[in-house]
């Protein structure tokens, strides 16, 4: 089958599926199949592929049709500008998240010592490490799965990052002059309502937030400063209308300079402040 029909087929089955980004999973799907890129589409459309290659890609798209995300069909997530592995042991990385980065990359200079809670795959602390000199990173989560991700991604990226399984603070040593971290801050009662490739496929554990959707953010504000250096910054991810009530407990708890930050859709994203120590 030429190249452009096999995706065309491939976009129709998906929009049937109600799948929303149908027309992109698609053609990203055939491009990992086919070893090719966006442009092909275009310039080699009248290409034949080999049948192997046709029903690898058709099979991609039954999958993609019962809404397993696009991600753990590929295996693979872009962000920062750098690939990270993805199963569904860890929740996929966002680009709402990015903006977690840039904010803490406002105030990161070389050789700082960086903690990332609930790392996930990692793709925070990595990638804060990545866009640093001479920075160290303690990655810390409760899954064992997920910490094996984080590690096989700081190995694809030659980085020298840590690893400990942890629930939050329990086997974290030493002090930091950033903690970050985006935890899960879903109100449990949310979670049945989420689009079904989060709800059925990420892992529970990083999106429920308890039954106000703060419970993290309380264990974590309430301990992060015996860890902190003076004057260091810590830096939280928070559902969007989360800014005000996540303000108010770094508030309470003694920190200074709180600001919330918003991503590229003009939503709150980040709270972060200043601990004095």
């Amino acid at each position: 089958m030429e190249y452009k029909a096999l995706y065309e087929m491939g976009v129709k089955q998906l929009k049937e599926a109600g799948i929303e980004e149908a027309s992109l999973d698609a053609r990203l799907l055939l491009e990992e199949t086919c070893g090719t890129g966006r442009n092909d589409l275009l310039a080699h459309g009248d290409r034949q592929v080999a049948q192997e290659l046709s029903d690898r890609y058709m099979s991609r798209i039954e999958e993609r049709k019962r809404h397993i995300p696009l991600q753990h069909i590929l295996g693979y997530q872009e962000f920062m500008g750098l690939r990270f592995k993805v199963t569904p042991g860890v929740l996929i990385p966002r680009q709402d998240t990015e903006t977690l980065v840039e904010e803490v990359m406002r105030y990161l200079n070389d050789g700082m010592r960086i903690l990332d809670l609930c790392t996930g795959s990692g793709c925070i602390l990595l990638s804060l490490l990545r866009y640093s000199n001479s920075c160290q990173g303690l990655g810390s989560d409760l899954s064992a799965q997920a910490l094996e991700v984080a590690r096989e991604n700081a190995g694809n990226l030659s980085l020298n990052a840590e690893f400990v399984q942890s629930d939050l603070f329990e086997k974290i040593e030493g002090k930091f002059e950033i903690i970050v971290s985006n935890p899960p801050y879903i109100p449990s009662g949310e979670i049945p309502t989420l689009m079904e490739e989060v709800r059925d496929h990420d892992p529970l554990m990083a999106l429920d937030g308890g039954e106000d959707g703060l419970s993290f953010y309380r264990e974590i504000v309430k301990s992060a400063g015996r860890y902190l250096y003076p004057g260091g910054r810590l830096f939280l991810e928070i559902g969007c209308e989360q800014g005000a009530a996540v303000s108010a407990l770094m508030e309470k708890a003694g920190y200074g300079e709180v600001t919330v930050s918003q991503d590229l859709a003009g939503l709150d994203r980040v709270v972060s402040g200043r601990y004095a120590g």
